[in-house]
């Protein structure tokens, strides 16, 4: 059996609240602290203008879309789950005890290149799926992992999907403001490791491995996060209630005859 990774965690400064709660809706994400509702960080990014190429791919694909998103979504839930799995100790195997796939081969793939990842730089543990959030910024989030590699301390954010997309720099610059607020501690590099990427192997200088890379913003977090505040301003102005919106219906029926 693998040894469990041990994690060095920091102090927390701001706790999390005693009614905390995560509640994810079909088209919103929101986490309860304090009798208040903040919206999750990736929820206020989908305010973000999606751009010309969103457009088009949206043109190709037609009705398709809804179901490549949620496929894709499915997949990268999975791959998230196996590298917590493998942080936490566990012995992950692509084939069953009678010899058959367990996984999806592209899943497992992607897998595979997180602990190449994992085994070329040997980070330092801190966190894995922390819940953290800001009472400047009036959001919360869980960010994959925190952790130090070389002396540095890294704010890092699994993705899976076909492109990098702008928001991605938004989301880690905000998750590290969160960190920040929540346990005192500034992060010195935050970054993507993207597992879909069309790297072919290392390179001197870079992050990176076949089929995988580490993504750092050209810009500065201060430029990321003052970005996101003005997605948070058109989020605030299309939702002024700042809570959930819960639907009641019926659970059953039956025909009177």
């Amino acid at each position: 059996m693998s040894k469990k990774t041990i994690k060095t965690s920091y102090n927390r400064i701001l706790e999390v609240s005693e009614d905390a709660k995560q509640i994810t809706l079909p088209d919103s994400r929101y986490y309860r602290r304090n009798g208040k509702y903040y919206p999750s960080i990736t929820y206020v990014l989908q305010y973000y203008p999606k751009g010309k190429f969103f457009q088009e791919w949206l043109k190709k694909v037609g009705y398709s879309a809804d179901w490549i998103v949620k496929k894709a979504g499915e997949e990268g839930t999975l791959v998230h789950e196996m590298c917590e799995d493998y942080l936490n100790g566990k012995e992950l195997n692509f084939l069953s005890s009678n010899g058959n796939p367990k996984y999806n081969p592209l899943v497992w793939q992607m897998f595979l290149r997180f602990v190449d990842w994992w085994e070329t730089y040997n980070p330092k543990l801190i966190e894995t799926e922390v819940h953290i959030f800001s009472d400047k910024l009036k959001v919360a989030g869980t960010c994959d992992m925190i952790c130090e590699i070389d002396g540095e301390l890294w704010v890092i954010d699994f993705k899976t999907s076909n492109h990098l997309q702008t928001t991605y720099d938004l989301q880690t610059a905000v998750y590290g403001k969160c960190y920040e607020e929540c346990y005192g501690k500034k992060a010195d590099r935050y970054g993507v490791l993207w597992l879909k990427s069309s790297k072919r192997g290392p390179k001197e200088g870079a992050m990176q491995g076949k089929g995988w890379e580490m993504y750092e913003s050209k810009r500065s977090q201060e430029e990321n996060v003052d970005i996101f505040k003005t997605v948070k301003k058109l989020f605030d102005l299309e939702n002024p209630r700042h809570s959930p919106i819960f639907t009641e219906f019926r659970t059953t029926a039956k025909r009177k005859l």
